[in-house]
């Protein structure tokens, strides 16, 4: 029986993925540093202390880590503060099935910019919890932030389903052990074998209904503490790139 529903945010909830790709683009052009064909796809998922330590890394950018998530974090404020990119149905979809189940949101975005989002949308009350991805060792693919959301929930990982939209998030819900419902991202959309390993795949947030999600029902099983440790982190300093998150 499904026992919870955990959000992404970005790509999810926010139509916002390309302004995070813009932001840091606009970083590197104005820093000194030099933009790989791989960037996009190696950040996206990427915690903010991982991305900054990419951008300052392997894309040459003159500042310090610190200052690289100021900036981009400020550009994106400022866009949301001018105009908020909700998904459509999104507000209606998160209301419905809070309704039936308790929420939690796992996002890789910051923690500023996880609570401005919500307070702008007026969902600050839909979600029990909310975890950053900086608030814990290992952003996606790793499960760590699907993992902290189940605890914060009081639920086993194996009751939850997540909902996702990216190569890195779906990878990091199944992880941990979670039922995954996914919305394909139009602009980075996941290959078809990492959606063929989603439990459901639809068109839009709008038909996940409560039936839809319920039906997929829970996974009777733990992740072990040592097996999720265990699981490799996205390296800021390799040449690896993954795709989305």
């Amino acid at each position: 029986m499904l026992q919870a529903v955990v959000f992404d945010l970005d790509g999810v909830l926010l139509d916002s993925e390309q302004l995070w790709d813009a932001a840091r683009r606009a970083v590197v052009a104005d820093h000194g540093g030099q933009w790989r064909d791989e960037a996009t796809g190696a950040m996206q998922g990427m915690s903010s202390p991982e991305w900054s330590a990419y951008m300052r890394s392997r894309l040459g950018v003159a500042t310090s880590e610190a200052r690289i998530v100021e900036l981009v974090v400020s550009d994106l404020l400022a866009h949301y503060d001018h105009e908020l990119p909700v998904v459509p149905g999104a507000t209606e979809v998160v209301r419905r099935l809070g309704a039936q189940w308790p929420l939690a949101l796992a996002s890789s975005s910051t923690r500023v910019v996880i609570d401005h989002v919500l307070g702008l949308a007026a969902l600050g009350d839909a979600f029990g919890v909310t975890v950053s991805s900086e608030e814990v060792a290992r952003g996606k693919p790793a499960p760590d932030v699907y993992l902290a959301a189940a605890r914060g929930l009081d639920v086993t990982p194996g009751g939850c389903a997540a909902v996702e939209d990216s190569t890195s998030g779906i990878r990091a819900a199944l992880a941990a052990r979670m039922r995954v419902a996914v919305v394909p991202n139009p602009h980075f959309p996941p290959p078809d074998d990492v959606l063929a390993s989603a439990d459901l795949v639809v068109h839009g947030l709008i038909e996940l209904t409560v039936d839809v999600l319920g039906a997929l029902g829970g996974v009777d099983a733990r992740l072990d503490e040592e097996e999720a440790e265990s699981f490799p982190a996205s390296d800021p300093h390799s040449d690896w790139a993954g795709e989305g998150g």
